[in-house]
């Protein structure tokens, strides 16, 4: 499968391009704080999702520079620019333009692809957020038409008491999805397995009109 290490502009932002052959769709990752492109949970996913033919990329959305300041993982608004930035980018390459495109977000980075979906409207077919934190977009919730499905583990109880104020913003379709005994980076036996089944069905369904999306594996 072709990779390409590329640099995702205005910012030269690296990032990998994973594009299967006869790639149905694209999903992009906006990693969580203190992480970044090489996360082992998030490629772990992509890669996944690579064997279902939807292709991926997966970039850093601060510079070295900024990423010195720790503040700035927490910027949702600054974030939510640089993913916006990508999709826009990844709309005009020739590698996977007019590929249906979804959003994957994980810890702050859900809250950068739900803002980031909010502005792009009919751009992004499906959102998913694994253990995300959604209410950190609480203002733009509403205005995301995007399918969203919210996972999160059932021992991550701080963040599923979050996510389930946040699910009843969204007015779209949307379903939130709880891993049983799942702490928050999904490290138990078999939770990252049952994240992934449930982030390809919900993509699988939204972006190449396959299965039944919402249903548990």
């Amino acid at each position: 499968m072709p990779k390409f290490e590329v640099r995702v502009p205005p910012h030269g932002l690296p990032g990998t391009l994973s594009v299967p052959g006869n790639a149905g769709a694209l999903v992009l990752f906006a990693h969580g704080s203190g992480s970044g492109r090489l996360s082992p949970r998030n490629t772990t996913v992509a890669e996944a999702l690579n064997a279902r033919g939807i292709a991926t990329l997966l970039f850093d959305l601060l510079s070295e520079a900024e990423e010195i300041d720790r503040a700035n993982v927490f910027e949702i608004t600054l974030l939510a620019d640089r993913l916006t930035e990508a999709v826009n980018w990844a709309m005009a390459d020739p590698r996977t333009a007019g590929l249906p495109l979804g959003l994957f977000g994980a810890s702050t980075g859900a809250a950068a692809a739900l803002k980031a979906a909010a502005r792009l409207g009919p751009k992004v077919k499906a959102v998913v957020s694994r253990g995300g934190r959604p209410d950190l977009a609480w203002d733009d919730l509403g205005a995301v038409a995007a399918p969203t499905l919210l996972i999160v583990g059932g021992a991550d109880e701080t963040v599923l008491e979050l996510n389930a104020e946040a699910f009843g913003r969204l007015t779209g379709d949307k379903a939130l999805k709880i891993v049983p005994g799942a702490s928050h980076l999904f490290p138990e036996p078999g939770a990252l397995d049952e994240v992934i089944a449930l982030s390809a069905r919900w993509f699988e369904r939204y972006l190449m009109g396959n299965g039944d999306g919402g249903s548990a594996p």
